[in-house]
């Protein structure tokens, strides 16, 4: 597809080099159910988080290109509508990809990489997981990756603090996706990747958690790979296996739960709904963790309860786990939407059902104290 075929392009920006550690300190509010709310409605989803819809527009108006021009006498063009950024800066932005493309090709041309018929030896393209949230738990080769790439396209759930570590040379892409609003089709991520591998790029896919674990990565690398392009993943820490360890949950006990089971709470439209799963997911000796599943918990949880699983079940919902805005709500499997609507809780959040919740060092301890919540 080429690519004046796209309907619009996010805007791409230089980058710089910082380092940020993350240091979290828990404050915890355990109550009854009944005052769940009370203690927590103060709490809203910080500003400051990569990881809201709020914060992921404000991310997108920042990375914009500052385009200018003699009518705008040399001031950036800006909007405060959304969707007016994208149809507005489409006519200069179109462009402006192209002549990467252009200059890519041209580098490809004098360091002898393509031919006298123009066709350049073809780039790669790498998935990349960035982890739950913390940048330290970015793996090596993913960091190393992340400075040699050319351009990179990146997702909602990838924090500021790994674009930082994109080179200064490097263009990002931004191509989130949330409820609702998708700033690119799977479709056009897909021709995009295409696009700059063909004309020789190193291109690198950033996404949330591992690439292969609900990430959409599978299908990228089969499209990819019919075109004939060289896609490697670099693996990334999984929500699961990054949150359930902040929190000191292991996934998997020895006489406790001797299996872990991934779910998503969304469907494909066409799909199985996955509350259908829910008579072989209640397994009292297995772990069961949902992502994207804060809108279908009460049907869920009310069916597993349904298929014999336990509502006196241990269970925790953590929102933006890893990160210095880490909100974790604990209780019972038949109290957890109750208490998660309480706690205002928001996306991303993850939950995580089963016998080893108890074994965090965060569960409440006093048979009184039917819930808990925990902020970073």
């Amino acid at each position: 597809m080429a690519l004046h075929k796209f309907a619009s392009f996010s805007s791409l920006h230089y980058s710089a080099f910082t380092t940020t550690h993350y240091h979290r300190v828990f404050s915890i509010n355990c109550c009854t159910t009944s005052s769940t709310s009370s203690s927590s409605s103060s709490s809203s989803p910080s500003s400051s988080s990569p990881f809201t819809e709020k914060h992921s527009i404000e991310r997108f108006q920042r990375d914009q290109w500052l385009y200018t021009n003699t009518a705008t006498n040399n001031k950036p063009i800006v909007s405060s509508n959304l969707g007016s950024i994208r149809e507005d800066d489409i006519a200069l932005q179109l462009p402006e990809l192209k002549k990467l493309l252009q200059v890519l090709r041209e580098k490809r041309e004098s360091e002898g990489k393509c031919s006298s018929e123009g066709k350049c030896v073809l780039g790669n393209v790498f998935l990349v997981g960035t982890g739950p949230g913390d940048p330290e738990l970015l793996t090596l080769k993913a960091v190393r990756v992340i400075k040699g790439a050319d351009l990179l396209l990146y997702d909602r759930l990838v924090s500021n603090d790994v674009l930082d570590l994109v080179a200064p040379h490097a263009r990002l892409l931004y191509v989130g996706k949330t409820a609702g609003y998708h700033s690119r089709t799977q479709e056009e991520i897909h021709e995009l990747l295409l696009s700059f591998a063909e004309a020789g790029a190193t291109v690198v896919r950033l996404k949330g958690g591992d690439p292969l674990v609900f990430g959409r990565g599978g299908e990228e690398m089969d499209f990819l790979q019919q075109q004939g392009i060289q896609v490697k993943v670099i693996p990334g820490i999984t929500a699961a296996s990054g949150i359930a360890a902040e929190l000191g949950i292991p996934l998997t006990h020895r006489g406790i739960a001797n299996s872990v089971r991934f779910l998503t709470g969304h469907s494909r439209k066409g799909g199985t709904d996955p509350l259908f799963v829910a008579e072989n997911a209640a397994d009292p000796d297995s772990t069961l963790v949902v992502y994207m599943g804060l809108s279908t918990l009460p049907s869920l949880a009310q069916k597993l309860m349904c298929h014999g699983l336990s509502p006196e079940t241990p269970a925790a919902a953590i929102e933006r786990g890893t990160t210095p805005q880490q909100r974790t709500v604990f209780a019972k499997l038949k109290e957890l939407s109750e208490n998660i609507t309480s706690a205002g809780l928001v996306s991303p959040t993850l939950i995580i059902i089963g016998k080893v919740v108890e074994l965090s060092p965060f569960w409440p301890m006093s048979t009184k104290e039917e819930s808990c919540l925990m902020q970073a």
